[in-house]
Parts: structure tokens; sequence; C-alpha cells
């Protein structure tokens, strides 16, 4: 049967971030095997996009930093998602991709509508909001009201980022999450569906296409040692950490950071001479700085669902250095330096290590299917079709 997946997102799929390529990816590769796939978000803030399958909701701007965009979920907008539903056939599954304000339009449609949802769980929202917000408490409460409002009926107080997600998980087919540490600690936490308590782990995928092109392609041109850092420029990234480790390292290298956030400024102001910043570049081109890198550095710690940034340099054969021990078991056996400590000095010691032991070496051919989209979504598939049978 031709299966149609309504997506909802916090932010537009055209934005950049991890989330948004995945679900991108996941439903062109749901058409690509015969599927149909729409996108619920709010529109960027360049105004509604061409691509008649997105419906882009009238937003506001999140940030003065970002181009991120928000709105506040209303039945209005349920009216609007109806209205751009009728030139397409009809919907078979929800699946929300969000946290916010995408999760409540999301489930809200589906009770609307009295569809399945599959939940994919991209964030430690707890961490994010106790990291990012002055007052978290009352984001949670306007978190809760938003939810109440999605659901229908009264849920118990939003106390924490695990409550708010219980909540909801309670109301889906099933959960599914990008890494298998992070599907335990989701379990631990009750953020379980009643009707599947085991959350079921599908990793983000890459790009077949654009790995193979890259991955082929690419050498190392740079005439010094190259290290990479990719991300958003946010307190839980921790940026400003890397760069004084930089000035720590024992290794003349180059450092090429890409991305770009809130903490530009400061960022600029502390890095060395031997930084270049790059900004915010395509998928395209983010997976070559990566690949044209000799060692590629995460720094988050505690804060990552999966790190798709360093599945990314294990899949194109980049060495990479990580501090988040969760993440650093999902790789292959030496693929990862693991930093012992939050230190600056330790973060260095490490990176000049892995500078020294990983010199440009031929692709790690094993490692690019184990990555590929088009697996993930050959998982994703059976999942749809379980819950689509189940009623």
């Amino acid at each position: 049967m031709t299966m149609h997946v309504l997506y909802f997102c916090d932010q537009h799929t055209s934005s950049l971030g991890g989330a948004q390529v995945s679900v991108r990816l996941q439903g062109e590769y749901l058409e690509a095997a015969g599927g149909i796939a729409t996108w619920v978000a709010p529109a960027p803030r360049t105004g509604p996009t061409s691509d008649s399958r997105c419906i882009d909701l009238p937003s506001h701007a999140l940030s003065p930093f970002e181009k991120y965009t928000w709105l506040w979920p209303a039945t209005r907008h349920l009216d609007a998602i109806d209205a751009a539903l009728r030139a397409r056939p009809p919907v078979d599954v929800v699946h929300v991709q969000a946290d916010f304000w995408g999760a409540a339009l999301g489930y809200a449609f589906a009770r609307r509508h009295a569809l399945p949802v599959v939940h994919t769980m991209h964030n430690r929202v707890d961490v994010g909001i106790d990291a990012v917000i002055p007052f978290p408490g009352l984001l949670y409460a306007v978190l809760g009201r938003w939810q109440r409002w999605a659901l229908g009926e009264a849920v118990p107080r939003v106390a924490d980022g695990w409550s708010y997600l219980a909540h909801f998980a309670r109301r889906a087919a099933r959960i599914t999450a990008p890494s298998r540490h992070f599907s335990r600690r989701l379990e631990s936490h009750g953020v379980v569906s009643p009707i599947a308590p085991d959350v079921v782990t599908i990793p983000n995928g890459i790009d077949d296409t654009v790995l193979e092109r890259v991955g082929r392609s690419v050498t190392h041109t740079h005439t010094v040692p190259t290290v990479v850092w990719l991300g958003r420029f946010s307190a839980e990234k921790r940026l400003l950490e890397f760069l004084r480790a930089v000035t720590l390292l024992n290794v003349p290298c180059s450092v090429r950071i890409v991305g770009s956030g809130m903490l530009e400024s400061p960022a600029r102001r502390v890095a060395p001479s031997h930084v270049t910043f790059v900004g915010a570049v395509s998928y395209d081109e983010a997976l070559t700085e990566i690949a044209s890198a000799h060692v590629l550095v995460q720094t988050s710690n505690g804060f990552e669902t999966q790190g798709m940034t360093v599945m990314e340099a294990v899949a194109l054969g980049t060495h990479a250095v990580v501090i988040d021990s969760d993440i650093a078991a999902e790789l292959p056996a030496g693929s990862c330096t693991v930093v012992d400590s939050l230190s600056d000095q330790d973060l260095a010691d490490a990176i000049s290590r892995a500078l020294q032991a990983h010199k440009p070496g031929p692709r790690k051919q094993s490692y690019r299917s184990d990555f590929a989209q088009s697996a993930r979504t050959a998982q994703m598939l059976e999942l749809y079709r379980s819950v689509i049978s189940a009623g």
C-alpha cells in the first residue's frame, strides 16, 4: 500500500540542525520507497517555501541570533493543516519529531483524526531548557498549557523535562530514539508508550548519495593537520571550552569552526589566530568539511542523544574526539578518542594525541553502510506498518 506519513517538526526542514536534516532525509527516502511525505512546521523567517510537500504555518522569530522560528499552537493551525491536506492522499500515520509547538500540533492533529502517533525523541529537553532558559519553571508551565490543549484532557503538572515527555508518550503508539543510550534513559524515566513499552532505537542516517560522493571525492588538501568543530554556538555545545583547549594544543594545526549562533561574538574574541570561522553551511558542505579534516571534535557532554556529527565523521573515516562516554559507546572500536574529564588541558591533550596518531588514510568503506539513511528507512517502514496494522 502507499503510505502517507505526516511529519511534525519544531523547526522547518530547510533550516540548519541535525534533527531538521534527519527529518528531511527520512521523508525523502520514504518517497523513494514509494510512500508520501508531508512536513508541518513554522514557516522560516524568509516566509513560506514553494515546496508543496511542506505545510508552512505562520511563525515568529525565535531569537535575534539564529534563523529559527516558533508559533503558539492553536486550533487555527489545525484548520490550516486540514485545508492544505485536501489536495493530498489521506494520512496514515502522524510522526512527531518535535518537543514543543510541533509536538503539541502533532498530537492535537492525531486526536482530531483518530490517527496513530509515532514519536521520535531527538533531544534532552531537561538539559536544553535548564541550560538556556533563565526561569525554566515558567517555560514548563507554558508547555503544560500547550500539552493540555493538544491532548484534550487534564494532565499532571509538568515538573521537568522527563515528566513533560512522558505525558506525550502515554498517548503514542510507539516511541523511538536515535541511540541505545537515549532509549534506555527514556525508559528509565517512564517516557514510554503503554501500547509498546520498549523504546525502539533507530539512529538518524546519512544521505547515501552524498555520503558516497563525498567519501569518494574528498581528499585531505590542508597543508597542516586540521581540526574541525561543527555545531550550534550555544552553551550546551561547549564551544568556548573547546576554544580554550585549542590555545593549549602542543601540535601545530589549523582549526575550523562550522556553524553559527548566539555565542559567536564571545567565541571570536577568545579564538586564537589559527582558528577559522566558516559560518553556517549546507548539508553537503558540512560533510565535506568533516571529510577534509584530520580530526573532528565534539565537546558537548550529557546533552547529545546521538551525536550526528560524530557518526558522520566515523562514516567518512575521520577520527573523532568526544567527551560524552555514552556517545563513544555507540561508535565502532578505534574510531574515536574519549576525553577523560571536562578539563581544558585533558581535552587539548586528547586532540594532540589524535592528531599525532591519525594521519590521512583510506576511507573506512565498512562504516558507510552502517550509517546510510536507506537502512534506517527500512527499519522505520517496518515500524510504520506495525502501527498502522494495529489500528
